[in-house]
């Protein structure tokens, strides 16, 4: 049995960067689905701040994505998802607070909760938070599409880093949206991006992995407290 574990629920973009990275470096977990836990004192011991992702290994437990990812790419494996040169490095950072700061609230966040996650609730979308979003949903595009440019492999050229296993899941999750549909034909690099993504071996098998797309149950309490106010 693998002393790894891996906590939080399925259709997180954060927990499924988790998984991809965990899954590219070979690395065998388990997964506790905290689904029917969420907000509870038992999700609350394993995260203070009641979010996910949360790693387990042995005795020790690391929260948040960024010390996941990175403590897991230290201490597993021999192929590094980090650069080893400065510049690398911090270019590969700045991607991830990209991620974080733009490309997350305004393609997940605003967009997909609202034309994915809401719906299979039976909570009606509010079109004026997509409308918002869509302007910097596009700026976040646009930026993505040009920095591939002249058809890199990856975002940092020809290495694999942990910026992309940040970018797959939002590009990913975001793809299912009617606005997302429409517009991703217009960005052809990052189109030729995410099919050479999930081409690689261990995409491949993280998706086999996972489970159809149900509801996000506890996702109901998100109207009142993610929703952004317009």
């Amino acid at each position: 049995m693998s002393d790894v574990t891996l906590f939080g629920f399925p259709r997180s973009t954060y927990v499924q960067i988790a998984g991809l990275v965990l899954t590219q470096k070979e690395v065998a977990y388990a997964f506790h689905d905290l689904e029917a836990e969420m907000n509870t004192q038992s999700h609350l011991a394993l995260h203070p701040f009641e979010r996910v992702p949360i790693l387990r290994h042995g005795d020790f437990t690391v929260y948040e994505t960024s010390a996941i990812v990175g403590y897991v790419d230290d201490a597993f494996g021999t192929s590094r998802l980090t650069p080893e040169d400065p510049q690398g490095r911090a270019r590969m950072n700045q991607w991830i607070s990209a991620i974080n700061g733009y490309y997350y609230p305004y393609l997940i966040y605003h967009v997909s909760h609202e034309r994915n996650v809401f719906p299979q609730l039976g909570i009606p979308s509010d079109e004026k938070v997509v409308a918002a979003a869509m302007p910097k949903v596009e700026v976040c595009l646009e930026v993505m599409e040009r920095e591939l440019r002249p058809s890199k492999a990856f975002l940092l050229g020809s290495q694999l880093t942990l910026a992309d296993f940040y970018m797959l899941p939002m590009i990913h999750a975001f793809g299912f949206a009617p606005e997302a549909q429409a517009i991703y034909p217009r960005y052809p690099e990052i189109c030729a991006w995410r099919e050479r993504m999930e081409a690689l071996p261990a995409p491949k098998r993280f998706r086999s992995t996972q489970p159809p797309r149900g509801p996000i149950e506890h996702a109901r309490r998100w109207v009142e407290g993610h929703r952004p106010k317009y």
